[in-house]
């Protein structure tokens, strides 16, 4: 026990380390839990880490992930990307893997190991395309929405890998793997059935009562069981455990609750992923690379130019400009962390060899690093390569037109929140709210408004919705500890968004005001100046110096009537 204990010290210590000085230097912390794998690895001079119980929790790391994917893309959210990007996304994973394995299995490899390669040569990394576009200001470009949304997409593709490689790993006959892996998918589609079932039945029910309990706890303790049980079904119907999580989450996704289990599960999807990574690297033989160094870097331009090639290929042909195109492609160039896991299960299956292994992964793990650069110059690249064929290129914007405005973010949808709610929907304003009270969420969805379950004062939560996006933020909660936590946290980490909150008393309006709120109201002062006001049109008093009269009220903090009250 003691000597596991000093090698779990040990991992989190290099970890904490290795993981500050890549979010320092912004880069994607995945490639810092990789070299902190390459460093406590048995290839590498120094102490080796190894926990046999560590295998198992870093594959409950992928199931989250998967997970957390399907919360993103419920089944209308794929009917409405039905077209373009579906399309697009769908067209790119086959085409790249069908002509990557093409490729490396004329020069010798066998069918399944190309298949495999080509599969993981067709993923790309959303981290490191999400992460690059916003530091440049692209997330909302044409070649930055498409990018983005085909990233995503290939991590849905990824699904039908997971069933399909460990049938691989058995030697048959190709009417006998066609047999194999058709059952495979019945067994798929029978899993994804019985899921749909029960998330209609019994999980949305389970999740409404959890969350009238209003615990954390209890809720975040539903959100594992209901992952990994969904993982569990998969196992034994002879699935993969990450298909499991991924159809529960897609199932999940229809319902209220999906940013708050975002929410729950991201502190562990993102430590087990961690250490899924860190396995990855503990894979990786520095040592090995001097002989097949040449083969690595072939297949990093491989992976980059034939990716780049079929999307701004697929691009053109589906009506995008020239620029968009190949910008697009550029950003898929880049080799993905999910490449990575499934070529770990094609090495746990034996499909492919451990040499075949180490190719493939510092293929990829130089594409990553030189994909990353393709992105943060794409225009530049992009531009030369059109100029070849083109003679002008200048002018064309990179922002979208059609880009929704900001939403306002609403925390609670109690009286005040629903009037705000209202008031935002008659004038077209696109809002989304957040209440913890199932009942009020259920009756603001009712109405047709944008209302989820959720803790407005979670840190996960505020992250898991981007709210450093958000126009406005409006803090209507009862709790006035809630809406001080979470003024903090957005004063801190989002200083240009706008708050406004309400406050009941002079006392909690200060404090708001102190944590950071742009303006913080408070209600039964508020009350009385609009009874004040009222009275004094009904006396004939001029409105504009009533106005002037109220306003001045305001202006000073309502000071003068604090100075009133305390003279009492």
């Amino acid at each position: 026990m003691m000597e596991h204990l000093t090698q779990i010290l040990l991992l989190l210590g290099v970890a904490v380390a290795v993981v500050l000085i890549f979010q320092r230097l912004r880069i994607p912390t995945s490639l810092g839990y990789l070299l902190v794998g390459v460093i406590l690895g048995p290839y590498t001079i120094g102490p080796a880490v190894y926990v046999p119980e560590f295998k198992t929790l870093a594959e409950f790391g992928v199931v989250f992930l998967l997970f957390t994917i399907g919360l993103n893309f419920s089944l209308p959210q794929l009917h409405a990307l039905r077209h373009q990007v579906l399309g697009l996304g769908t067209g790119q994973v086959a085409f790249t893997t069908a002509i990557v394995g093409v490729i490396v299995w004329m020069i010798g490899l066998p069918a399944a190991a190309a298949f495999v390669i080509g599969a993981v040569f067709a993923q790309s990394s959303t981290t490191i395309i999400g992460s690059q576009l916003t530091e440049q200001g692209e997330e909302n470009s044409h070649h930055g929405r498409f990018g983005l949304a085909m990233s995503v997409f290939q991590d849905i593709t990824a699904v039908p890998f997971l069933v399909i490689i460990p049938v691989l790993s058995i030697p048959m006959s190709i009417d006998v793997l066609a047999g194999a892996l058709g059952w495979a998918f019945t067994k798929a589609g029978i899993a994804f059935a019985l899921l749909f079932i029960a998330g209609r039945w019994l999980l949305h029910p389970l999740f409404h009562i959890v969350a009238e309990r209003r615990s954390a706890e209890v809720f975040t303790l539903a959100v594992l069981l209901v992952a990994l049980l969904a993982a569990w079904i998969t196992s034994n119907f002879g699935l993969s455990l990450a298909f499991g999580g991924f159809l529960a989450g897609m199932i999940l996704g229809e319902t209220e609750f999906r940013h708050q289990m975002q929410s729950s599960i991201r502190p562990f999807r993102d430590v087990l992923l961690g250490l899924f990574f860190v396995g990855i690297g503990m894979r990786f033989d520095p040592a090995a690379i001097p002989p097949i160094w040449h083969w690595a870097i072939l297949g990093a331009l491989l992976i980059m130019v034939s990716k780049t090639l079929i999307v701004a290929a697929m691009m053109r042909k589906s009506g995008a400009d020239a620029l968009v195109a190949w910008r697009t492609g550029l950003l898929l160039a880049v080799g993905g962390e999910f490449g990575l896991a499934l070529l770990v299960i094609a090495l746990d299956f034996g499909v492919i060899d451990m040499r075949l292994g180490q190719i493939a992964m510092t293929s990829v793990l130089f594409s990553m690093i030189i994909g990353a650069l393709l992105i943060r110059f794409n225009r530049t690249i992009a531009t030369w390569l059109i100029g070849i064929r083109h003679s002008d290129v200048q002018g064309i914007p990179d922002k979208l037109s059609d880009v929704p405005e900001q939403q306002v973010l609403i925390g609670g949808y109690g009286r005040v929140g629903h009037t705000i709610a209202v008031l935002l929907q008659s004038s077209g304003v696109p809002f989304v709210a957040f209440d913890t009270d199932p009942k009020l969420v259920a009756q603001g969805r009712t109405e047709g408004h944008a209302v989820s379950y959720g803790d407005i004062s979670d840190p996960e939560l505020l992250a898991a919705i981007h709210v450093e996006r958000a126009s406005l933020v409006i803090i209507v909660v009862d709790h006035s500890t809630t809406a001080l936590r979470a003024i903090s946290f957005l004063r801190k980490n989002c200083p240009h968004v706008p708050i406004i909150a309400r406050a009941r008393d002079l006392e909690t309006s200060a404090s708001f005001l102190d944590a950071g709120a742009t303006h913080a109201h408070p209600e039964a002062i508020e009350a009385s100046l609009y009874l004040g006001e009222t009275a004094l049109k009904i006396l004939n008093i001029p409105e504009k110096d009533i106005d002037l009269v109220v306003q001045s009220v305001r202006d000073w903090g309502y000071k003068p009537i604090l100075n009133k009250e305390q003279g009492k």
